[in-house]
């Protein structure tokens, strides 16, 4: 099991590594930086009397006129040595700042929604495939399809038009406005909690719709096979057989689906933040993106990623612990 493990956190080094270089050469991939956006802004405002080396005096102060690759192993020494992800040319700050304030929240709304994602679909999953083509099984089938059919924006969209026209309130932010500016206490976190359910349904809602498929097809084709039957001969109830050997072995590929669940609700987040003007990483990544704010964006990216590989080291965990002939493979 050790040797598995380590195994697979070697695989995981590796592959944050890999995404240091991919992020940090991705977001330098559009023409011009930085400078240029700024530049381009100043001249379309009447500044049309720029000296002519401004640009280059620019490139030097904030250390752009270097090659790609002297930026990069200074971006990714900061980051190991120093903690230090760059400085944010849009919100002149350190980049570090922005990231640790808006990943809470972020990593929050995440975690609930799994947490959320889990606990909806795998009962429901299980449900419809004992009971398939009952009544239930045809109403989850068709609220699962058009769970993943509405995007989560037009859903949040959908939910703070009925909210304000029916309930007189806007279903925006995590904080009522007493507590918006408040330092943390125990109201502002039951107020936090108070709100909090909104975007996780929202962001979770295509998440568990699909997870509910996948569980039912899993837990369909383990009921057809024949030790299904052979337990049952042998005088098991219908609740011990189904907890004990189908359920267990159809939750592998459940299982193996939180490496893209993690990623999926990261990219729901940064859209649903953006419509309901949560204090999350998604409006600054958008904002970033546009501004060629280079290491903000690529350390949001990063930090992202990292969430990604390390939510597939924990299904490879999980699915060692349900299967042990995986731990050999």
């Amino acid at each position: 099991m050790w040797q598995f493990i380590a195994r697979r956190l070697a695989y995981m080094i590796f592959t944050v590594w890999v995404i240091t270089l991919i992020s940090f050469t991705v977001i330098q991939l559009p023409p011009g930086d930085y400078v240029t956006s700024l530049v381009s802004q100043m001249m379309s405002s009447g500044a049309s009397d720029l000296p002519p080396d401004f640009e280059q005096q620019l490139r030097e102060q904030y250390g752009l006129n270097q090659p790609m690759y002297v930026q990069y192993f200074k971006w990714i020494g900061n980051i190991l040595f120093k903690g230090k992800f760059g400085y944010s040319f849009i919100y002149q700050r350190d980049a570090s700042e922005l990231i640790i304030e808006r990943l809470p929240m972020t990593f929050a709304i995440s975690f609930f929604s799994v947490l959320f994602i889990w606990v909806v679909a795998l009962p429901i999953g299980i449900y419809s495939a004992v009971k398939k083509y009952s009544l239930a099984d045809y109403l989850f089938t068709f609220i699962g399809f058009i769970g993943l059919a509405v995007p989560n924006f037009l859903l949040a969209l959908i939910l703070m038009f009925i909210s304000y026209k029916y309930l007189g309130q806007a279903l925006i932010g995590l904080f009522s406005p007493e507590y918006a500016d408040a330092p943390w206490s125990v109201g502002k976190f039951l107020d936090m909690l108070n709100h909090l359910w909104i975007p996780v349904i929202i962001i979770g809602t295509a998440g568990t719709a699909g997870l509910i498929r996948t569980m039912r097809a899993n837990l369909l084709d383990e009921l057809n096979k024949p030790y299904v039957d052979t337990a049952r001969s042998k005088g098991l109830s219908e609740l011990r057989l189904l907890v004990k050997y189908p359920v267990r072995h159809a939750m592998n590929p459940f299982v193996s689906t939180i490496g893209w669940v993690l990623p999926s609700l990261i990219a729901g987040e940064v859209i649903v933040s953006i419509v309901l003007n949560l204090p999350t990483s998604g409006p600054i990544i958008l904002n970033s993106l546009l501004s060629q704010d280079m290491y903000v964006a690529s350390g949001f990216i990063l930090v992202l990623s990292v969430l990604t590989v390390v939510g597939t080291f924990v299904s490879d965990l999980m699915l060692a612990w349900l299967d042990p002939r995986i731990r050999l493979s």
